[in-house]
């Protein structure tokens, strides 16, 4: 019961996040972000958001300024519109999720090259015995 509550709260706070920062922060520093997840603690005390941002190292640097400078603001904002008794403290956490999938993409490229580098090796191999090694049952003969 308590994490299907905990489930419901996380997803209103991303969607009430992402609605605020579309309508825009008044922050030229703020980049193109998404609210990628939301986490919220047992207790509902501490809710930390992960986001990510289109662009280069600047860009993420100047929306995390951005984000933290506006995190009281976005608290109020989320407290008023959730509804709750207690609202929840925000930490924005950039999401690694793009570095990440650069990797695996990198690393199953790899994988593939590998794959047709042995598959190529493997076409022009032969055996190194019979090319049926295994036992087969002697063929009866009309003579037996």
């Amino acid at each position: 019961m308590a994490g299907e509550r905990q489930a419901r709260l996380a997803d209103r706070i991303r969607v009430l996040i992402a609605e605020r920062l579309e309508k825009g922060l008044r922050d030229p520093r703020l980049g193109f972000v998404t609210i990628t997840d939301v986490r919220v603690t047992g207790d509902l005390q501490h809710a930390s958001v992960f986001y990510t941002v289109y662009g280069d190292d600047e860009a993420r640097e100047g929306t995390a300024a951005a984000l933290k400078a506006a995190t009281g603001m976005l608290r109020s904002e989320v407290g008023r519109q959730l509804g709750t008794r207690l609202t929840p403290s925000l930490e924005f956490i950039l999401d690694a999720l793009p570095e990440n999938a650069g990797h695996i993409e990198d690393l199953l490229r790899e994988a593939r090259e590998r794959d047709a580098a042995v598959a190529g090796i493997a076409a022009s191999g032969t055996y190194a015995g019979e090319t049926d090694p295994y036992v087969k049952p002697r063929e009866l003969d009309d003579e037996d």
